[in-house]
């Protein structure tokens, strides 16, 4: 069943996306070569829970922390370490969740560590702009699968495959729930798109085949080609006059500054 939030409720959820983006932005100060990933998520359980917030990935089905970092390779879901160190040129993706008010906010984010590549540089630039591809068919009264099917062609159409086992998904007073949210599909298919809907976009891209492998930790998903890939989510609601980003990347890329995507 999918929920419809009202303006009370959306504005609970802004808040709490709001304070996942500037979670990342507080993580992004301390992205560079030499640091673990454990660290990372270190600073944002932290700054989170500074902020009068819980991490919503901490104990998430057995999760045992409170980011996702995933690095080159890796699509989602990797799990901080004190062994995984950042080099320079690898590129990291951070999904960050948090629980304020009683409400989960969601947002991703990929990252340069120094100088990654021309084309890491490229497949992160056409995964953040697809989802924003995705975003503007958000419409109500539209259905699901124009928005899967957006991200898909968008993304297809530059020579990068899309991941079909993880998708996006509804989201509110917890992590996921209904509807599942593709980034691949037909138009004009899938549930219709009503007003208080609020939905995470999240689009999974690869540089080489869109085939994963699962690894042994429970968790991480990875390329099985092992070509790098990038990772990109917003959570937005549905309203009468167009889709509302709840989450936020203003945060992070003031911090950035010429060195964002």
């Amino acid at each position: 069943m999918i929920y419809l939030k009202t303006d009370e409720e959306i504005e609970l959820m802004y808040a709490a996306n709001q304070l996942v983006g500037k979670t990342l932005a507080e993580v992004s100060k301390h992205i560079a070569p030499g640091v673990s990933t454990l660290q990372l998520d270190k600073i944002a359980e932290e700054f989170i829970r500074d902020n009068g917030a819980v991490p919503a990935f901490l104990g998430y089905g057995g999760y045992p922390n409170s980011i996702c970092t995933s690095v080159n390779e890796q699509i989602v879901h990797g799990i901080p370490s004190s062994t995984s160190i950042l080099k320079e040129g690898d590129e990291i993706a951070v999904d960050c969740g948090t629980v304020l008010n009683g409400f989960v906010g969601d947002s991703a984010y990929t990252f340069c560590v120094g100088e990654v590549s021309p084309e890491v540089r490229k497949l992160m630039k056409t995964t953040k702009e697809s989802l924003y591809v995705g975003i503007q068919h958000a419409l109500e009264g539209h259905r699901l699968g124009d928005i899967s099917n957006a991200v898909q062609t968008y993304c297809e159409s530059r020579g990068y495959s899309v991941v079909r086992e993880l998708v996006g998904h509804g989201i509110g007073h917890v992590m996921h729930e209904e509807p599942e949210v593709p980034n691949y599909g037909r138009r004009g298919c899938g549930p219709l798109l009503r007003s208080g809907m609020c939905i995470c976009i999240e689009p999974m891209i690869n540089m080489g085949s869109k085939n994963v492998s699962f690894e042994k930790d429970g968790w991480t998903v990875r390329t099985k080609d092992r070509k790098c890939s990038a990772h990109y989510e917003h959570c937005i609601a549905i309203r009468p006059d167009g889709p509302q980003i709840l989450s936020s990347f203003k945060f992070l890329e003031e911090v950035l500054g010429d060195k964002a995507i």
